[in-house]
């Protein structure tokens, strides 16, 4: 099961399966270019080193006001899914779940915007655009969710 957004008009199918979201650069590097994955999401994620992932790029001029993220997904598949998926996404966290985020905007009130699995927005007053913070989640709503900082770098 997949979920559906849309980038400059375009519908495009987010997997299930979408193991991190963060906003980088890409860099060269000689006879080549680079995306860096940042050491949190090895430690704190789902992401093995000595795996081999597919990537994908989302611009940051889409229209939705998604910004430039990598996603990665191992391949070939280890294991296939056993559940059987609900009839409408689930939020990806939960209340009380801890989590480190990078405020990718600001919202129309001033509060950090962080997005996480499937794009899922999760909402941090007092963040500022660029911070990576620890957050725990005190609110879920089906289409967003609100976490409060722990901890402000890390």
């Amino acid at each position: 099961m997949s979920v559906r957004g849309g980038i400059e008009g375009l519908p495009v199918e987010i997997s299930e399966k979408l193991l991190c979201l963060f906003s980088t650069e890409v860099s060269a590097e000689e006879d080549r270019y680079v995306i860096e994955v940042p050491r949190q999401e090895v430690e704190t994620g789902d992401i093995d080193p000595d795996e081999i992932y597919r990537v994908a790029l989302i611009s940051r001029e889409s229209e939705g006001g998604e910004t430039e993220a990598s996603t990665a997904q191992p391949q070939p598949q280890a294991q296939a899914q056993t559940q059987t998926a609900p009839s409408e996404p689930q939020p990806p966290v939960d209340v009380g779940e801890t989590r480190y985020v990078e405020i990718e905007d600001i919202g129309k009130q001033g509060d950090g915007i962080a997005r996480v699995e499937r794009g899922y927005v999760i909402i941090v007053p007092g963040a500022d655009v660029g911070e990576r913070v620890k957050i725990e989640v005190t609110e879920v709503k089906s289409n967003f969710a609100v976490g409060e900082i722990i901890e402000e770098t890390f």
